[in-house]
């Protein structure tokens, strides 16, 4: 019996896409640039609320829960006729599962489109975040005029990787990917040499190994961090469309695994380095610690610039990554009954360029959305992350559901829900009751 309409929607047309299966290492770098996005810079601060033992506890227990529901995730689509996330959640809970999955994915991808857009502005054209003015890379080095203001430098931005956004394969990102991925691996090295040459000149402090529990931090605040991690380890919006243009459903579950180690062992040495060098004084964001010259030096100036520049720089290759999923999920809630995107060139460009001007004037309108971004974790990411994918395998559709698979679908559903709500709990009230 042949799929739904909108359900079985390849991506490329078969013909095409069978000539020439994308590479592994081609995978686990557009894998790993899923994973790493804003959430990195927050890592951080989240060591901070932590402590380095809780936190690298964290990391370890989210990222081989990743593993674990993406497993059950291209399980269940491999048993069926589907080849997307929200055709597996229809084969299963039917067209509200499918609504369910496509909304998800379109507030986790639009919504981190338009907070990489900010971050991005942030760092060439800086803000004025409570009246504090901040100014941006462009700004110190070429002053303040309107070829330096956060509207014409975005701009130039989405024109200069329209290109790269409007590539029909994943496969086509992975070079885009393997330089994003490099520029968070330089990134966290040179957070990890001013670290350490801080802390040699006595210039730091050690950092605390477990949470530090006082009248400004509750035990219910520490589980705020939470949404942040999974947000980071939220990628599972792209496993299909990676892993469908690989020759063998093993070679995504070999790809997964390796970025997965990969991305943990960034964040958290990210987290330590971070934390080591700031301190109590680590913000939410972390390139706010770099705005100013700390060190008072020109080298210190320089090393401030090249972190900035080489995160934004990321940010920017991760942007026609985040693009693709959201693109061909918007395309499958909004016509369902059309051939595929990729076949289509008008709708595909329409869509595309709607999406990147709306992305645009969003994060032109939007100054600050890190407490939108902070929800983000707790409610339409952890379900893309653990509990859709552990209702799939308790629902076993397809009867392919170990014992040992729905015990363990089961903990990862009640982990999640009881951590997002207490942690959407206790920043509802760290908002409004502060206010009080």
């Amino acid at each position: 019996m042949s799929p739904a309409a909108g359900v079985h929607v390849p991506l490329l047309p078969k013909s095409e896409a069978s000539v020439k299966p994308a590479s592994v290492s081609g995978a686990v770098f557009n894998v790993a640039t899923s994973i790493i996005g804003a959430g990195i810079m927050s890592i951080p601060a989240t060591m901070k609320v932590l402590g380095v033992i809780p936190a690298f506890f964290m990391i370890l227990v989210i990222g081989l829960l990743a593993e674990v529901s993406v497993d059950f995730l291209m399980r269940f689509t491999h048993s069926g006729e589907t080849t997307t996330y929200s055709g597996v959640m229809r084969e299963a809970f039917g067209p509200a599962g499918a609504l369910a999955a496509q909304i998800c994915v379109l507030i986790t991808n639009l919504g981190c489109l338009i907070m990489y857009l900010i971050i991005i502005g942030d760092v060439l054209s800086g803000n004025s975040p409570g009246g504090e003015v901040h100014l941006g890379i462009l700004q110190q080095w070429l002053g303040i005029y309107w070829w330096t203001s956060r509207e014409f430098a975005l701009l130039v931005i989405v024109i200069l990787t329209l290109p790269l956004v409007l590539y029909r394969r994943v496969e086509s990102l992975r070079f885009s990917s393997a330089i994003s991925t490099l520029l968070a691996v330089a990134f966290v090295g040179i957070c990890s040499g001013m670290a350490i040459t801080a802390l040699i000149a006595g210039k730091t402090h050690p950092p605390r190994f477990l949470p530090q529990l006082d009248r400004h931090t509750s035990f219910f605040d520490l589980f705020t961090a939470v949404p942040v991690i999974v947000t980071a380890f939220t990628f599972h919006f792209n496993v299909h469309p990676i892993g469908f243009e690989l020759a063998k459903p093993s070679d995504m579950a070999v790809a997964v695994r390796v970025a997965l180690v990969l991305c943990g062992a960034i964040y958290f040495s990210i987290g330590l380095f971070g934390y080591l060098l700031f301190g109590d004084s680590t913000q939410s964001d972390i390139l706010i610690n770099f705005d100013q010259n700390t060190s008072g030096s020109s080298t210190g100036s320089l090393l401030n610039t090249l972190v900035r520049l080489s995160y934004a720089s990321h940010i920017i290759l991760v942007f026609p990554l985040l693009n693709f999923s959201l693109r061909a999920n918007i395309d499958e809630l909004l016509f369902p009954d059309k051939p595929a995107l990729a076949t289509d060139n008008k709708r595909f460009v329409i869509l595309t360029l709607v999406l990147i001007f709306f992305s645009y004037l969003m994060a032109i309108a939007l100054p600050d959305i890190w407490y939108f971004f902070q929800f983000l974790g707790s409610t339409s990411a952890v379900c893309l992350a653990f509990i859709f994918p552990g209702s799939l395998a308790l629902r076993d559709a397809h009867g392919i559901s170990t014992r040992r698979d729905k015990i363990t679908a089961l903990i990862m559903i009640i982990l999640a829900v009881v951590t997002s709500a207490i942690a959407i709990a206790t920043n509802i009230y760290n908002i409004f009751g502060s206010k009080s």
